[in-house]
């Protein structure tokens, strides 16, 4: 090697000086490559002992990051044994607190995952809720983003810059971002709710809105629901917020009312047979409740009129039920000969 370049400056510094700084650096990083190595090794055999996968979880995901962070404080070392004018010193320092930081933040960030996925969507796998499932990436997401929030905060004030000035400056531009997004943060707020209160869950049919239909997905911002016509709507979240939800899936049993009107020529002993046939024909249904009302309620415009009122047991199918009783309704009275009426009208003239 000439002479010339192991005595020759750059940047204030002579050859020489820069081949071992380069030599300390390569020998940083090949020493973090040998370390990482032979920690992975022994750690694993170590942790392989234990009974929990806790030590595991937490030894696999710091292992590249530590080496990472060893070979930077090698090369900043390296680079420490040599003389930069005052400005290219800071600005080095500053590098490599940033690079750091970061470099932590990824080990913290890894380490969160792989702990969540572990044990928190494990449990979430095991609860009977789907709507844990939906909000459980929500919440990695935002707290990821949190942790590499907060890191570049931090970098950023150790870079040298005013923090305190640039989160004022933040905060009177978020306030205009939120003035003029309002209605998304309302529907943030909302999904909130859905996660919080829990009005409903996945694969509920609920009524909210003028709308009827199963619950298919609940996001951040909105929830999908199939309506019985078969089309999706996509409802905003704030309005579970500031609206009344009725959830028909949580209904114990479904009441159904039924109005029946029979012609004036029917006699008091046909009245009573009318009911009794009616009682008759909800108790011999294994989909209805015990609970049944059979009332000859009023004296129509047109007809003599009896009200039944019965319960649908929760999981039965409601339309075949109603019409199996509609069916016996129809099949007993004809049988028995009780007519039912409809509209009539007589008309009575004077002879003049």
């Amino acid at each position: 090697m000439p002479k010339e370049i192991l005595t020759g400056e750059f940047l204030g510094n002579t050859g020489e000086a820069w081949l071992i700084a380069l030599f300390l650096a390569v020998g940083a990083v090949v020493g973090a490559k040998i370390a990482y190595w032979v920690f992975a090794r022994v750690s694993r055999t170590l942790a392989r002992k234990t009974k929990t996968a806790l030590d595991d979880i937490v030894l696999d995901m710091i292992e590249e990051p530590i080496a990472i962070m060893l070979s930077f404080v090698g090369i900043r070392f390296a680079l420490g044994t040599l003389s930069f004018p005052e400005g290219l010193e800071t600005w080095i320092g500053y590098v490599f607190n940033v690079v750091m930081i970061l470099a932590v933040a990824w080990l913290v960030s890894r380490l969160f995952d792989a702990l969540f996925k572990q044990y928190v969507v494990a449990w979430a796998e095991k609860s009977d809720t789907d709507l844990d499932d939906q909000l459980l990436p929500i919440v990695q997401k935002v707290a990821k983003a949190v942790i590499w929030g907060v890191a570049l905060i931090i970098a950023l004030d150790n870079a040298g810059y005013d923090v305190g000035a640039l989160v004022a400056g933040l905060g009177i531009g978020g306030l205009a971002f939120a003035l003029a997004a309002k209605d998304t943060i309302a529907n943030i707020f909302g999904g909130l709710t859905i996660f919080t209160d829990k009005p409903m869950t996945l694969n509920d049919r609920v009524r909210i809105a003028g709308y009827d239909g199963v619950v298919r997905e609940v996001g951040i911002r909105s929830t999908r629901i199939e309506t019985l016509d078969g089309t999706v709507v996509t409802v905003p979240n704030s309005k579970f917020a500031d609206s009344p939800v009725e959830n028909v899936s949580l209904e114990p049993s479904r009441k159904v009312k039924v109005k029946l009107g029979l012609v004036y020529d029917t006699t008091p002993e046909e009245m009573d047979k009318a009911m009794e046939l009616l009682k008759g024909i909800t108790a011999g249904n294994q989909n209805l409740e015990e609970k049944v009302i059979v009332s000859f309620t009023e004296f129509g415009d047109f007809s003599l009129n009896l009200l039944l009122i019965y319960y649908i047991t929760k999981g039965a199918d409601i339309l075949e039920t109603q019409s199996a009783i509609n069916r016996a309704i129809l099949t007993e009275f004809n049988d028995h000969g009780l007519d039912f009426a409809f509209p009539t009208q007589t008309l009575y003239t004077k002879n003049v």
